[in-house]
């Protein structure tokens, strides 16, 4: 097993970096957090990609991030979700 490794970063331009990215995939969840209805109604059983506020729909996680990636390679803030084919009652957590 590999050890986990952990650093500080305070180089101002990564802080940037980082925080920009971080911006974009706040972007991408909030459209996709704004569309959820009819995202999870249309598209069960398939995987979505949101890049660029845009949604993408595949069969599988490598093909909706293929997709997104095509239309918006500059969005390192993209991000793949399944869509489960049935409706049931989860419980999510922030992470933040």
């Amino acid at each position: 097993m590999k050890p986990v490794v952990m650093e500080e970063v305070t180089d101002p331009v990564e802080i940037a970096k980082a925080e920009a990215q971080r911006e974009r995939f706040d972007r991408n969840s909030a459209f996709l957090e704004a569309h959820a209805s009819a995202v999870y109604t249309r598209h069960r059983g398939k995987c979505v990609c949101v890049a660029g506020e845009e949604l993408f729909v595949a069969d599988t996680p490598v093909e909706a991030m293929a997709l997104g990636k095509a239309a918006h390679p500059d969005d390192d803030g993209s991000f793949v979700r399944y869509i489960p084919r049935e409706k049931l009652a989860r419980i999510y957590a922030d992470q933040r």
